[in-house]
């Protein structure tokens, strides 16, 4: 991990004035935030971490910072997601120190199954390399494009677990960068396209074709699942990266068009034991779309997503990849260390 200078998020805090101030880690950075901490405090600053899990940008602990009385909050690990926050913050993204174009040029007889129009995207650990491997894969005979995303993302090439914006652009295909499953699966079923994911730490590369079939036939099984399903809960979350009160409240009332029994619910940190105790046939998540996806096999009852629901009532035929989507993207340069 390439480490924001602590100097540089103290000259930050200076500037906001601030003399108490909560620092958010996800679990692979907590050293960091107990190095960091000692540092401000080494430097006039009160500094109290955040020891619950955190799940991203979407869920900045800014109302908990508010709470105890501080004046900014550090969020470690994540890139900038605009959103209304109570507090100043800090995002500091965490990039990989790992070189991405031995793992492309490895992997060149494959990435050259995708076309010769290609579109490129990564995660936030791999984004400052992306204009490098542009260049590697431009000098080796392709057209690449790297999509904008809408507003949710902070860079141009950027897919979160969340948003595939990025990838929808005219190509023949897209290469994933990045290590893990989640992100370039849901590319595949956002885009339709093939996609080829690059793994930058094992060298590895592997096509999500098979995979997106997979998990398509996973998700109508859960359709089909909850086709006799009479009493629905419908869960929203109160992370603010997540809440989606609109949506929820159109799938309850499309529900209950359709003869079904629909309730709200309002939940932090959304599991199938908290709501094991209710009184319904099947769940609809309207957050995070991992939950649903990822988490399904921990729910004795049947979970979808609000396109599955519309799957489910006869409204689309085609299956949707669920997404959170942000408003059109209006700017191109990079995020650093940001202050929103």
């Amino acid at each position: 991990m390439h480490e924001v200078s602590s100097r540089e998020i103290l000259k930050t805090l200076r500037e906001l004035n601030a003399e108490r101030v909560l620092i958010q880690t996800p679990e692979g950075l907590k050293r960091e935030a107990q190095s960091l901490a000692d540092f401000l405090e080494e430097n006039g600053i009160e500094a109290i971490i955040s020891g619950d899990i955190n799940y991203g940008a979407c869920d900045p602990a800014d109302r908990e910072a508010k709470l105890l009385g501080c004046d900014a909050l550090i969020h470690l690990g994540h890139s900038y997601m605009r959103l209304h926050l109570e507090v100043p913050t800090i995002f500091i993204p965490a990039f990989a120190g790992v070189d991405v174009v031995p793992a492309l040029e490895k992997n060149l007889g494959e990435v050259r199954k995708l076309g010769k129009r290609i579109a490129l995207v990564t995660t936030a650990q791999h984004i400052h390399q992306l204009r490098r491997a542009k260049e590697f894969l431009e000098g080796k005979g392709f057209e690449v494009l790297i999509g904008k995303g809408d507003s949710r993302v902070s860079w141009p090439g950027q897919v979160l677990g969340c948003n595939f914006t990025a990838a929808k652009v005219d190509a023949e295909g897209v290469l994933f960068i990045g290590a893990g499953y989640f992100h370039p699966l849901g590319v595949a079923v956002a885009t339709g396209k093939p996609t080829l994911a690059v793994n930058p730490y094992s060298g590895d590369a592997m096509w999500m074709d098979r995979e997106s079939e997979r998990l398509i036939r996973k998700r109508w099984a859960q359709i089909a699942k909850a086709m006799d399903a009479q009493k629905f809960g419908v869960v929203t979350s109160t992370k603010k990266g997540q809440l989606r009160l609109a949506e929820a409240k159109r799938i309850v009332n499309l529900l209950r068009e359709h003869g079904k029994y629909a309730r709200l619910i309002a939940m932090n940190h959304i599991n199938y034991p908290a709501l094991e105790g209710f009184d319904f046939d099947a769940y609809v998540v309207v957050a995070c779309p991992r939950v649903p996806i990822d988490d399904y096999e921990n729910w004795r009852k049947p979970v979808l997503t609000p396109a599955e629901v519309e799957v489910l009532l006869g409204l689309r035929e085609d299956y949707a990849f669920d997404e959170i989507l942000g408003a059109e993207r209006k700017f191109d340069e990079p995020l650093g260390v940001s202050v929103r």
